[in-house]
């Protein structure tokens, strides 16, 4: 049916773009000539500028799929033009101001709808990337770079629509489930070098899915650097305050990199093994992260301890109380993760489970993770951009995610850090079924 409805919108469209020569050539009387220029341009401002309804109601996604298939319709009417212009000019004796003048409007018409279509797209669009905007600006029109912008806009915010679209409908039927609704509320432990700021989440689209899916969240909020003891300490505060607040016995801990150590510390050293039910760790370095002692031979220390005290002074004003950039990264080490690991015994009264990703090359990630995953892969071989992964396996379960398409999946992707809808692996899916299976074990 879309089709032959695109079929449609294409000849109504060539009906108004060959206005001229309809006018010029079709021995029709002034009033239909009248007609088809209203039905025909009635046809084109509709089509322009009322984004049609969706089954999902979704004011964002409407406009998406709006603006792509104005895209699709100026490439093929641009195409269908041409084609038909030619015809004409073999075929007929009609002269060639004619022809220039029906060229010209119909070129600044199908212009207009290509660069509606692609404003559209990109104010709606969430999965371009910056690149693909500064090529927009510089080179949309230069002949055939712009075909070739174009067309990455359209195939981008395409299949970006049928994936959300797809995620409109799955959610839905959980949402009336509450397929995620734990026993116990789920805390969720960032790793070093970010805050639980509400303004820009460190685990971007995955809290809402797993809210709207019955979840209860909470945070670690935790500081951003500190040593794995004192991030340690304030997240068994944390516990204590989501125990009061929410009434339950327990908690089950998701916990992202170094987060997983500061709940393995809590757990162990500070006696939060009665309140929690449940630890996930994800591609968190238990055996330690290579690329920081990698950079720490690399940088001379005059410089380290100058990032350091830069890093601690615009933390504390993001912030942190007592930001300790140094006492965080050098708890990272191999060395010093070997000893932690060692004396952090696991309580049999927690459920223990951990997962990590891994890059396939070069190119599955930006700085500084693609230089980290050479330097690790020349060392240990498998890793995310910052762990490699033996270093994550840690608890009754071990799970290492793996993309079966080339682009690989960094540490960044794991808390979905770029909002990226990557193929082959739907990070929301991922901590959605974490969730349903931790109910289905009663935690």
């Amino acid at each position: 049916m879309k089709y032959i409805k695109n079929a449609l919108s294409v000849i109504l469209l060539m009906i108004f773009f060959s206005t001229v020569f309809i006018c010029t050539l079709a021995d029709l009387k002034i009033f239909l000539k009248i007609a088809v220029i209203i039905i025909s341009s009635t046809a084109y401002f509709i089509k322009s500028f009322k984004a049609p309804q969706i089954k999902q109601d979704s004011r964002k996604l409407r406009h998406l799929n709006h603006g792509c298939n104005l895209i699709m319709l100026a490439g093929y009417s641009a195409v269908l033009e041409t084609v038909l212009t030619i015809a004409i000019c073999i075929k007929t004796d009609v002269s060639a101001l004619t022809v220039i003048i029906n060229s010209l409007f119909a070129g600044v018409f199908i212009i207009a709808m290509a660069l509606n279509g692609i404003l559209k797209t990109a104010v709606t669009s969430k999965q371009i990337k910056f690149i693909w905007y500064i090529l927009l600006i510089f080179m949309w029109y230069i002949p055939p770079v712009n075909i070739i912008i174009f067309c990455h806009f359209y195939k981008t915010g395409k299949r970006e629509f049928r994936f959300e679209t797809a995620r409109l409908d799955l959610e839905k039927v959980r949402a009336e489930n509450s397929v995620c609704h734990t026993k116990y509320p789920i805390l969720m432990v960032h790793g070093i070098f970010f805050r639980d700021w509400q303004y820009f989440n460190y685990w971007g689209r995955v809290p809402n899915a797993l809210i709207s899916y019955g979840a209860e969240i909470y945070y670690g909020n935790q500081q951003s650097a500190k040593s794995v003891a004192e991030s340690a300490e304030e997240l068994k505060n944390r516990i204590l305050e989501v125990i009061k607040e929410s009434g339950a016995e327990k908690v089950n801990i998701i916990a992202h990199s170094k987060g997983g150590l500061d709940s393995r510390y809590a757990i162990s050293r500070l006696g939060m093994d009665k309140y929690v039910a449940s630890l996930t760790t994800i591609n968190t370095p238990h055996k330690g992260c290579d690329f920081v002692d990698n950079l720490l031979n690399t940088f001379p220390e005059r410089f380290i301890k100058f990032v350091a005290k830069k890093y601690n002074r615009i933390f504390s004003r993001l912030g942190d109380n007592s930001p300790d950039f140094l006492a965080g990264i050098l708890d990272l080490r191999a060395s010093s993760c070997k000893k932690l690991d060692e004396s952090l015994p696991d309580s049999p009264d927690v459920y223990y489970q951990s997962y990590m990703s891994q890059m396939k090359n070069f190119f599955s990630a930006g700085i500084p993770l693609n230089i980290g995953y050479l330097l690790i892969k020349k060392c240990n071989g498998k890793n995310d951009g910052l762990v490699w992964v033996e270093s994550a396996k840690h608890g009754e379960n071990f799970t290492l995610i793996e993309n079966k398409f080339p682009r690989g999946i960094s540490h960044g992707d794991m808390i979905d850090l770029f909002r990226e809808n990557i193929k082959g692996f739907d990070i929301r899916e991922f901590y959605t079924n974490i969730a349903l299976n931790l109910k289905n074990m009663g935690y």
